[in-house]
């Protein structure tokens, strides 16, 4: 059974950062294959994971588009049909499967770009059914988010275990929680398990008033995330955040939180 790890909160928040060491605690504690989704249109994941990104499931999309479109103007039997007899579907797995970003321990699909002015319902269902039908074959999936939650059953067909929703240690991120915590029960998806996490805390202890408000969530938290000054020199530098040391306090923590909703132990 494949085990799908959600990230969600608003912008700005860190959510590829916990993202990237969701992705590193598996990959250096556990055997099973791993797939990360992006599917932010900003589409930076890769960044965080060291791996090059050539093409999104968008570019795909937007270049089957334009080949129906060429066929229309041409006319005939090929009209509105793929090149070489091919259908829809058929272009769409290829073209997904090859555009899969590959690491030593784990690969990534973008999904890029939002869609364009056309027509997308009948693209948009083949492609959440060659992408649910891609994880199959994985052990774990971790997907980044884009800002809300309204996307994520855009993106996928398939069951969520655990939802980690991030926020900064302010007002504004844990109104955003919230709303986060409220819309997740009227998608289309079934989430088990949904869990606050508080990134980019300092001084240790979260203060009075956001304790109040958090402990006001209808998700229970999960755990805090440190700031670190370590971490902003990658960020600087560019170099990707998957290579912070097994003692970074930040991957400490995330590696905490992953240990306790799947009961694993690190190896």
């Amino acid at each position: 059974m494949t085990i799908t790890i959600a990230l969600a909160g608003k912008g700005g928040v860190g959510k590829t950062t916990v993202a990237g060491m969701v992705v590193k605690f598996l990959a250096q504690n556990q055997t099973g294959s791993i797939l990360a989704i992006d599917a932010d249109p900003s589409s930076n994941l890769n960044m965080v994971l060291g791996l090059d990104l050539d093409w999104t499931v968008g570019d795909i999309r937007e270049d089957m588009l334009e080949q129906v479109k060429s066929s229309l103007n041409i006319g005939g039997a090929a009209m509105g049909s793929m090149p070489g007899g091919t259908t829809k579907r058929e272009y769409l797995e290829y073209h997904v499967r090859s555009s899969l970003a590959e690491g030593s321990r784990f690969d990534l699909i973008a999904m890029g770009r939002g869609e364009g002015p056309g027509c997308y319902c009948a693209v948009n269902h083949n492609l959440r059914e060659v992408i649910d039908d891609l994880s199959r074959h994985y052990a774990y999936v971790v997907i980044d988010n884009e800002a809300g939650m309204e996307h994520l059953s855009r993106r996928t067909t398939r069951d969520v275990q655990h939802l980690f929703i991030v926020s900064d240690p302010t007002q504004r991120g844990l109104v955003a929680a919230r709303r986060i915590a409220d819309m997740r029960k009227e998608l289309d998806i079934n989430i088990e398990n949904a869990w606050l996490i508080i990134n980019r805390l300092r001084g240790g202890e979260l203060p009075a008033e956001l304790k109040a408000f958090a402990e006001k969530l209808d998700v229970p938290l999960l755990g805090v995330i440190p700031a670190d000054d370590a971490l902003a020199e990658f960020e600087f530098s560019g170099k990707p955040l998957v290579e912070l040391g097994d003692k970074s306090p930040v991957y400490l923590a995330v590696e905490g939180m992953v240990e306790k909703v799947l009961g694993m132990k690190r190896t």
